[in-house]
């Protein structure tokens, strides 16, 4: 078991839905760019954790290209799978978030604007 990733709920479960996906564990790692990319992400979410989380957001949100839906990732859950796209080339499976109030998180354009701002006021003094 990973030790910063949240547990699998279906761990070891002989009725996990996910079997019918089959062997999840034949990925394939990921390319230099990739986990180039993954360890640039994981950087900017510790930055933006630390900025934002003193001022009560949980979290991130993130437009899912897949569904089509929003899906809510709190600090640690979005820390987790990248280490785990970094270490293994694929995020683990996880529980979505229960009902979680949009205004508890925000974008990563939000995210990374919000840094930039508290950069630019930084420099400027």
């Amino acid at each position: 078991m990973l030790e910063d990733v949240p547990r699998d709920p279906f761990a070891e479960d002989p009725n996990d839905p996910a079997s019918v996906l089959g062997d999840l564990d034949d990925s394939e790692p990921l390319t230099t760019t990739e986990r180039e990319e993954a360890l640039t992400d994981l950087a900017d979410v510790e930055v933006f954790r630390s900025l934002l989380e003193p001022q009560g957001v949980l979290g991130l949100v993130l437009d899912c290209p897949e569904c089509g839906e929003r899906h809510y990732f709190d600090w640690d859950l979005l820390r987790g799978n990248l280490r785990q796209m970094i270490d293994h080339g694929r995020p683990q499976v996880h529980e979505p978030a229960f009902a979680p109030d949009p205004a508890d998180y925000v974008s990563w354009e939000y995210a990374r604007g919000y840094v930039d701002g508290v950069i630019d006021t930084e420099e400027s003094r």
